[in-house]
């Protein structure tokens, strides 16, 4: 194996929680670390010197939205996505597998790659493991992922078992298209490609996939296609079932998983990354993280209420405004509405991972982890899962993940 560029400084024995540092070429990422999406090459409502303030360590943008607009070669010639969206921090890019889900009807797989049609015009295209590679290069982003393919958790095992089997083969083809990844990796210098692990809620399954990707010797890990409408606690059973089965020296990653109680628990799991855009897009429909759970400023009961959003809280929100005055912009549908509820949201979301991180180096996180969860009230499940129904139906149909 190849040295990475990824150390770990500490371990939880009681859970197997991690806290380490991944090296790249934009900077340091302590571990675990939680990505903001900006799948457009921005984090909707925010700016760069928000996200500095918030103190991101590391955002996700997508490979897919911007191959559509405005262009990989636009974004190229105007000096690479780092410059063109001025973030001087590290930069990962999904390769737009997700999309093969999410946009579904829009597209056609085989084992040479994908076919869709554009969700803004109709306009036709064709990417292959070695086109997402090649766009991803161009892009620069310091983590870039393989073309894999999620499927419902609704499919049977021969499906999902097709689906995993032809993301090993495209994993493949992407590991021996990229050339970024030559400058000395254990430095972080250079572009680190992850596998991603599939195998839907299939034990045996995601250990195939592990076992095939593992092989390819890549310097990090994703579990993919998850949160895709299963019932939380097999999310997290295939989430400790796959951990069990990737190397220990590389950081792993759990894509499209956002919601402080699943990011805790994936976290004593042994997950070192997460991205998600459930905080933003919540957040834009006046739902704001507490301690206490999930909240929605739209309730009446926050039409005349002076305090905060939430007095514990530091964010920029709640250090300036009312929750009536916050209110009232829902009310009104203004814009500044979906900035402070964003702010807030990541504020909370960002510093709950840092403080999980805390909590592992200083040997206290089985504490932290029972206090806060035994606190926050989650979402019940089936108000959950019928949320996910309608979004996915929503996004099958309109530009998703954004």
């Amino acid at each position: 194996m190849t040295s990475p560029a990824f150390r770990l400084l500490a371990t939880c024995p009681e859970t197997g929680a991690r806290a380490g540092e991944l090296a790249t070429p934009h900077g340091a990422v302590p571990t675990p670390v939680f990505a903001p999406v900006g799948s457009q090459g921005t984090v909707k409502t925010l700016t760069p010197a928000d996200l500095k303030e918030l103190k991101a360590a590391l955002i996700l943008a997508n490979t897919y939205h911007l191959y559509l607009r405005p262009g990989i070669e636009v974004i190229a010639r105007l000096g690479g996505l780092h410059r063109f969206m001025a973030w001087d921090g590290p930069i990962l890019t999904d390769s737009g597998g997700y999309q093969l889900f999410s946009l579904a009807t829009l597209s056609k797989v085989s084992d040479d790659g994908v076919l869709f049609r554009s969700h803004i015009d109709g306009s036709e295209h064709f990417l292959t493991p070695e086109k997402v590679i090649e766009c991803q290069e161009k892009l620069g982003a310091d983590i870039i992922m393989v073309l894999d393919q999620p499927l419902p958790y609704t499919e049977d095992i021969r499906q999902v078992q097709a689906a995993m089997e032809r993301t090993q083969r495209w994993a493949e083809r992407c590991r021996s298209s990229h050339h970024r990844a030559d400058q000395a990796p254990s430095t972080g210098s250079g572009q680190a490609l992850y596998g991603i692990v599939q195998g839907g809620t299939f034990p045996e399954l995601r250990r195939q996939s592990a076992a095939g990707l593992t092989a390819l010797d890549f310097p990090g890990y994703a579990i993919g296609g998850l949160g895709l409408g299963e019932r939380k606690e097999q999310t997290l059973a295939i989430v400790a079932e796959t951990v069990s089965y990737l190397p220990e020296d590389r950081p792993r990653y759990l894509m499209g998983i956002g919601s402080p109680e699943d990011v805790i628990e994936a976290i004593a799991r042994g997950v070192d990354m997460f991205d998600c855009a459930l905080p933003t897009r919540v957040a834009r429909n006046g739902a704001f993280f507490t301690r206490d759970g999930r909240q929605n400023i739209r309730n009446a009961v926050y039409k005349d209420r002076e305090a905060p959003l939430d007095s514990t809280c530091g964010c920029y929100t709640c250090r300036t405004f009312s929750a009536a005055y916050v209110h009232h912009l829902f009310k009104c549908e203004e814009l500044l509405a979906y900035r402070l509820t964003t702010l807030h949201n990541l504020h909370f979301l960002l510093g709950l991972v840092r403080e999980a991180r805390d909590a592992i180096v200083n040997g206290t996180f089985p504490s932290f982890r029972k206090e806060f969860i035994s606190s926050y009230r989650a979402t019940s499940e089936e108000v959950r899962l019928e949320q996910k129904r309608r979004w996915l139906a929503v996004g099958r149909i309109r530009n998703a993940g954004s």
